[in-house]
């Protein structure tokens, strides 16, 4: 196959797995524990070996919302993150979620900053039957585009799509977009306030295979990318013929989050 073009992949050396930030979609919740508990672990096997080369943060983003299983407390969190939510005043009688989006961008941004850390994944439940699909506001960000890849080449018994919102950075608004790259990880179906062991399987291995291709780029890579056509339009990069992209304006994004079921069910392109 032709190559189109060759791209410079950046090394990643901070990497951020996020749940709960929908406090009743309960896989990430589950599995960032299960995480958190794994690194307490090995730390204490290795600490005297040489410094790891990528850093891995576990977050549980909205604990309140968690605590109630609940989407979220005041508003939704997922919606907190754009320039003017993280930047505008903040009174003393701000909704919770406000106040934890700032804590969240100080913890791993500041959002379109050097120090964000390179790369957020969040974890998602929704009840669509939609397998497990990553949405990002970028149709040309390699990291998570090839992210996406390994995850097919990976993952072949699992339906995968790759959703573009095609929203400005400054209009951004999930927690996602706090880091330098970013993408939600959603998979379904799953009824909210439970756990599904096959769908919190298939996250665990989307997230471990994710963490994998992470580790194997521990420097700037200059890769050829012969699967990758550059060559069209703006809106959506093809990938495969069995990728399934949509594209959706900014002013649908919003409510598009709430309908993806429809959404998921088309087999061509979607546009706004």
């Amino acid at each position: 196959m032709e190559v189109d073009e060759v791209v410079c992949l950046p090394r990643l050396s901070r990497v951020a797995v996020c749940g709960g930030t929908h406090g009743n979609e309960l896989s990430g919740v589950y599995l960032v524990r299960e995480l958190l508990k794994e690194k307490k672990v090995t730390e204490k096997k290795e600490e005297d070996e040489e410094e790891k080369p990528v850093s891995v943060l576990m977050v549980l983003a909205n604990p309140w919302a968690m605590q109630q299983c609940r989407r979220y407390v005041n508003t939704d969190l997922n919606r907190c993150f754009t320039h003017a939510a993280l930047s505008g005043p903040l009174s003393d009688m701000a909704p919770y979620e406000m106040v934890r989006s700032r804590e969240l961008n100080a913890m791993l941004g500041p959002k379109g900053s050097p120090e964000a850390v390179d790369l957020v994944c969040d974890l998602h439940n929704t009840t669509a039957n939609m397998g497990l699909c990553l949405i990002a506001y970028s149709d040309c960000d390699w990291i998570c585009l090839h992210i996406f890849r390994h995850l097919q080449r990976t993952m072949p018994d699992i339906p995968l799509r790759y959703i573009h919102f095609d929203v400005s950075k400054k209009e951004s608004y999930s927690l996602d977009s706090v880091g330098k790259h970013g993408f939600a990880m959603e998979i379904g179906p799953q009824p909210h306030g439970v756990v599904r062991s096959n769908i919190y399987t298939a996250m665990k291995s989307g997230v471990q295979h994710m963490l994998d291709w992470v580790l194997f780029l521990k420097e700037d890579l200059w890769m050829c990318s012969p699967w990758l056509n550059t060559s069209t339009t703006r809106e959506t990069v093809r990938l495969t013929t069995s990728w399934q992209p949509f594209t959706l304006s900014s002013r649908t994004a919003t409510s598009a989050c709430s309908s993806l079921e429809t959404l998921c069910s088309r087999p061509s392109q979607v546009k706004h």
